[in-house]
């Protein structure tokens, strides 16, 4: 009996006792891992999947974790004399020997799925599909006291200083100023370096504090 299997974006014809190269795999040699998507079954009878076929399964155990032969690529400019570029690269390979084929019940085998293949099949362990869900715990009723927040949180807003009369600021900005927790114009005149630096990493808007001058106009803003 022989099966074709997918993993790595790559197919492979395997039969019981086969050893083969694929890419990287999560594990440890001696691990056992299944694949799950089979995408045709043959022996006295063929089954062909559409695209896979159901409950079918191959088993493998894991030999050895490695790498393959290193592959140089050349990079050669054109019109350019001496000009190229060389880069070498091996691939991580997990070496396996398939020790069963499953037509049926690889679903409730136990065994996990080989992760790293391609196709959600692969990323998730059969055991884990054949678990039944967990009941939802009961939501627990919102307290009366948080209805009060929003107006907090309006009252909060209202009393701030209109932070668009910096330069550079605007309503999407002036937003995310007050949700970070800056209000006023005197908290921005107090800020020091270290402050400006990490409002910068905040907003993600790195030197545009010293550059509008920002410090400087929340001092003269304060005043008036």
């Amino acid at each position: 009996m022989f099966a074709v299997l997918k993993t790595g974006g790559k197919q492979y014809k395997v039969a019981s006792g086969d050893v083969l190269k694929v890419e990287k795999l999560a594990g440890e040699a001696g691990q056992t891992v299944q694949f799950n998507e089979i995408l045709m079954l043959g022996g006295d009878k063929v089954t062909v999947g559409t695209p896979i076929v159901a409950d079918a399964g191959v088993q493998a155990e894991i030999l050895e974790q490695g790498k393959g032969p290193k592959v140089i690529n050349y990079v050669k400019r054109r019109r350019k004399h001496s000009s190229q570029r060389k880069k070498g690269h091996r691939q991580h390979l997990t070496i396996l020997r398939v020790t069963d084929i499953l037509a049926s019940g690889a679903g409730k085998s136990g065994v996990a799925a080989a992760v790293g293949g391609s196709g959600p099949a692969a990323a998730e362990p059969a055991a884990k599909k054949a678990a039944p869900k967990k009941a939802a715990a009961p939501k627990k009723e919102a307290a009366p006291k948080k209805e009060a927040e929003p107006k907090k949180a309006a009252k909060a807003e209202a009393a701030a200083d209109n932070l668009k009369a910096l330069s550079g600021v605007g309503p999407a900005l002036e937003k995310k100023l007050l949700e970070a927790g800056v209000t006023s114009f005197a908290q921005i005149a107090g800020w020091n370096a270290d402050d400006i630096a990490a409002m910068d990493e905040k907003l993600s808007f790195k030197g545009r504090i010293e550059r509008e001058g920002w410090v400087e106009q929340a001092k003269e803003l304060a005043k008036g």
